[in-house]
């Protein structure tokens, strides 16, 4: 049985392709530190948030990004799944395994079943997942990704990070 999604994927990757290669500056920009953080799932949550996701207050499972005062982006807080690839990740799957009403993420095995503004993890040899990326262009059935970290605007997702595994995930609000 489909379900209606209300997911506006033009909108969210309309969001990608302008704020890849510059930061939107009312979101605090978070530095790549050796080979630790980065910008990659929060510049993802903000495309998200523009495609419709609704954020979630919630004392576990939450996804929120507050604007403390619109003229310092360094007073500004969030969750951990805001900001954090594993945990946007596991977020979204969560989401989508006891039919919350706030965004999900259907882990699908076909890389060609993805569609724009869909979600493609990437996990290291430690089995952790380190990196995320919004597909913002599909060329003869490969998807091209947006991302932060470094920034890029439409490239193939396995020049971005080297990874063991890709988690391809289909989005649903």
């Amino acid at each position: 049985m489909l379900r209606q999604n209300k997911y506006l994927r033009f909108e969210a990757v309309s969001y990608a392709l302008t704020y890849a290669l510059t930061p939107n500056p009312k979101y605090r920009y978070f530095q790549l530190i050796g080979d630790n953080g980065g910008d990659c799932t929060n510049f993802i949550s903000q495309c998200l948030l523009a495609g419709g996701a609704k954020m979630n207050y919630g004392t576990s499972w939450s996804w929120w990004y507050n604007i403390k005062n619109p003229n310092n982006v360094m007073d500004d807080t969030w969750s951990v799944s805001w900001a954090v690839a594993h945990s946007l990740y596991y977020y979204l799957r969560n989401n989508e395994e006891i039919n919350s009403p706030y965004t999900k993420g259907l882990e699908i095995s076909n890389v060609k079943d993805l569609e724009l503004g869909d979600l493609i993890f990437y996990e290291d040899n430690n089995k952790k997942i380190f990196h995320s990326t919004i597909i913002t262009s599909i060329m003869s059935g490969v998807p091209l990704v947006s991302q932060h970290t470094p920034e890029a605007v439409n490239i193939y997702y396995k020049n971005s990070w080297k990874a063991q595994k890709y988690h391809y995930v289909k989005i649903i609000v």
